[in-house]
Parts: C-alpha cells; sequence; structure tokens
C-alpha cells in the first residue's frame, strides 16, 4: 500500500519550502519532493530575496542565512548602442534596516529546506513527481519513479512548466506571450575590486535594471554578490521565436556593451543558466485550486514583472497555501470548497492586488516595444545634446533638443504614450 501524508509538496523553491515549514511548524506530516540532487540544484534567478517574506520564517535570518550582500542601491539604466543613462537611488537606511538581499540559490535553498526540515517535513531528493493520482475526480497524491505516495492535499511547486498543474487539467500549455527567458552568468571578480567599481563598502550591494541596448523588447539585469556578479538578460518567447536570435549570443551582445563591460573585465565565468520567468501577469494565473490540490509560486504564474519581485510572491503564496491546508485538515475537508480559501486569501494579499492592478501592462509593453528601444535611444540623444558645449546659445539648444524629440517620435505618439503610461500606472 502507498505510504500517506498528509500533504506532498512537489518542488523545494521558495514557495514549497514556505507552505512544507508552514504545515510541518503546526503538526502536519508533510512530504517535499525535489528533482534536483538537492534544493537550489535545479533553481536560478537574478536574484535577490526580501526580507519582509523572509523574515516570516527565521527572524534576523541574515545572521545565519547564506547571503552574499544587502542590496543598498537600486539602479536603473538605460542604454543606446554607445551609452547610457544612469537613474540610482542609494539610502542609508537600508543599511540598519534592511530590505534586500542577493543571494546564490544554490546556497540560500538548501539552507531555506533546512528550516522546514527541523519543524518536521521529510525532503526526498532526486525525485520527481511525474503524474497526479485521482480517485473519483480529487487528487489523492503523485506518482514518482519510486512508487505511488498519497495525501490529503498536493501542492505543486513544480515551477513555471507546471506539468502537475496540466496533468490535473488546471492549466493548459504555457503560452510563448507569457513568459520570458532568462540567461545569466555568474562571474567571479575579486571582492575588493566588486566595492571600487561599485562605490560599495563592505557587505553592501546593488540591484540593477536595465533597459534597453538590443534590438527587441530586452531587459538586462545586475547584482553584486559578495565576490561575483550575476548579469543577464530577459527576452519574452514570443519575441525571440520571431527574432529567430540566440539568447547566448544576445547575452554576449549586452556584456559586451561600451557601458556594461568595464564592470566586468577581468572577470572569470563560474556559472552559466537559463530559466523561464512567468511574466504573463494577473490574467494568466488561471486555476490555482481544485480538490485536494493547491498550485503556488511560479507554477501559478505567481510573478510581478513591473517591480521585478517572484520570491516574496512565492513565500507569501507558499504560507498562505500551507495555512489554507491546515483549515482544511481542522475541518476534515479537502475539497474545493474549503481550498478555494487559498484563492480568496491571496487575492486580498499584495500579491493578487498588485498583479491585478498591472493586469494589462505586461501586453501593452509587448505590443509597444518602443518603450524599450526608441526610448532609450531618445533619452540618451536628449542628454548628450544637453551636455555637449560649443557656439550655440541655450534657445538653440532647447530647440535642436525639441527638434531630435520630434523627429523620432511625433507630438501625437509621444503624448498618446505619455496618455497610456499614465493610465496604466495610476
Amino acid at each position: 500500500m502507498a505510504e500517506k501524508f498528509d500533504s506532498i509538496v512537489v518542488g523545494a523553491g521558495p514557495a514549497g519550502i514556505a507552505s512544507a515549514y508552514t504545515m510541518a511548524k503546526a503538526g502536519l506530516n508533510v512530504l517535499v519532493l525535489e528533482r534536483g540532487e538537492r534544493p537550489g540544484a535545479k533553481n536560478m534567478f537574478g536574484g535577490v530575496i526580501f526580507r519582509h517574506q523572509t523574515e516570516q520564517f527565521a527572524p534576523d535570518f541574515w545572521k545565519t542565512a547564506p547571503i552574499e550582500r544587502h542590496v543598498v542601491e537600486y539602479q536603473y539604466w538605460f542604454l543606446s548602442k554607445d551609452s547610457h543613462t544612469l537613474l540610482s537611488h542609494r539610502n542609508q537606511r537600508f543599511n540598519s534596516r534592511y530590505n534586500a538581499f542577493t543571494v546564490h540559490r544554490a546556497k540560500f535553498d538548501p539552507w531555506f529546506a533546512k528550516l522546514a526540515e527541523d519543524a518536521g517535513a521529510v525532503i526526498i531528493n532526486r525525485t520527481t513527481a511525474d503524474d497526479v493520482l485521482k480517485e473519483n475526480g480529487k487528487v489523492r497524491g503523485v506518482r514518482t519513479e519510486r512508487g505511488d505516495v498519497l495525501a490529503d492535499v498536493v501542492i505543486a511547486a513544480d515551477g513555471v512548466n507546471a506539468m502537475l498543474s496540466k496533468q490535473a487539467g488546471l492549466r493548459g500549455e504555457l503560452r510563448p506571450e507569457a513568459a520570458v527567458l532568462a540567461v545569466k552568468e555568474v562571474i567571479a571578480l575579486p571582492r575588493q575590486k566588486i566595492e571600487e567599481r561599485f562605490n560599495l563598502g563592505p557587505d553592501e550591494g546593488i540591484a540593477a535594471m536595465v533597459i534597453g541596448w538590443g534590438p527587441g523588447m530586452h531587459a538586462g539585469f545586475m547584482y553584486t554578490n559578495r565576490d561575483t556578479l550575476s548579469i543577464g538578460i530577459g527576452i519574452n518567447m514570443r519575441d525571440l521565436d520571431k527574432s529567430g536570435e540566440r539568447p547566448n549570443a544576445l547575452l554576449e551582445e549586452f556584456k559586451s556593451h561600451p557601458s556594461m563591460a568595464p564592470l566586468i573585465q577581468d572577470g572569470e565565468l563560474k556559472e552559466y543558466a537559463a530559466h523561464l520567468i512567468p511574466e504573463g501577469g494577473y490574467d494568466y494565473v488561471g486555476r490555482i485550486y481544485t480538490d485536494g490540490m493547491l498550485v503556488v509560486g511560479d507554477a501559478a504564474m505567481l510573478v510581478n514583472a513591473i517591480n521585478w519581485e517572484g520570491t516574496n510572491l512565492a513565500m507569501t503564496s507558499g504560507k498562505i497555501a500551507g495555512e489554507t491546508v491546515i483549515k482544511a485538515k481542522k475541518a476534515g475537508d479537502f475539497s474545493s470548497r474549503t481550498l478555494f480559501k487559498y484563492r480568496q486569501r491571496l487575492e486580498e494579499s499584495y500579491v493578487m492586488k498588485d498583479l491585478r492592478k498591472y493586469r494589462e501592462i505586461p501586453g501593452f509593453f509587448s505590443s509597444n516595444p518602443h518603450f524599450f528601444t526608441l526610448y532609450p535611444e531618445i533619452l540618451n540623444e536628449l542628454v548628450y545634446i544637453w551636455h555637449e558645449v560649443g557656439n550655440e546659445t541655450k534657445d538653440e539648444k532647447i530647440k535642436r533638443l525639441k527638434s531630435t524629440l520630434f523627429k523620432r517620435r511625433s507630438r501625437l505618439g509621444l503624448l498618446r504614450d505619455l496618455y497610456h503610461l499614465w493610465r496604466l500606472f495610476s
């Protein structure tokens, strides 16, 4: 007879471990299945974790967790072919009231998973859940290469491809416009050199978003770690398919940009990774609960692409899912009549409120790629003209600025773009 648990969690990323910890802490019998050799072995992100959500599982976690640096500065780069304009915010309050930390998933995930183990969850690595088990239309467990395992509730935290959700009939195939392919390199540099190049103190870090530089709707990112840099790009899968470009070639182009190359000069490549990120937004979340099953994190499409937030949404969804299962256990009811409260609580939280607020933005930017191509070029050209010193008067320079702007984007087009941005973000 197959072994029976209160809950089976499939996937040992932030969402899965958050749910496992929550349930195990309440005394439930929890099994976590992880397909990698260890938690974090198959996971990739930019990446940062956030203080508020993480400390709900381990207060003062930064004292023991394998973090790299605390983020003290946020940068926004706008690149044209041979220049950049940089907007940054550094705040000393981030040194006393931490907000975010750069981490390596291969180090952080095992630490986070141990919290769940210490709470009583059982984690089995190198095990893939191949299918959901159903009885009378209700999910009753999962099938693995090691055999069938039963549970009152299965929590699917198996990532953006969401195989269990498909098998349970909750979701169809991932649509290209709803996913971004992120390719990243980890480049080793001496700690002192990183701090010199980015004007950082010990343990201080930066998180940077980069817009522009490429022929399509691309975005880049860069994070400072203790003695490495994480640098990469994200490309919408639909745009990538249309362009026929190779992701690794785009990453090399990004790294060789005149503004990026000096930051990674003399660095040694330590790691290359690629990962799909669900960025379709609220309208792609779909069904995330059914009789005997909940879906969390990337598998539920819970990523806020506008604010570059993912791990916080993953942990929050995992925690809410775990709390929902605890209440279902007390009620002795694991049907949709009880589990729907998971979706209800998500809708009441910042997770779905933020996604709902920005629900039109992913589609808008996908249909208007000039925000990622034309406007960074215009911005850099205008800033260059403003700082160029010659014989012209300031009145003549202002006329040239206007002429340059409206030559690249008509007055009507500019007004239309400003109106759309105001409407989308207001």
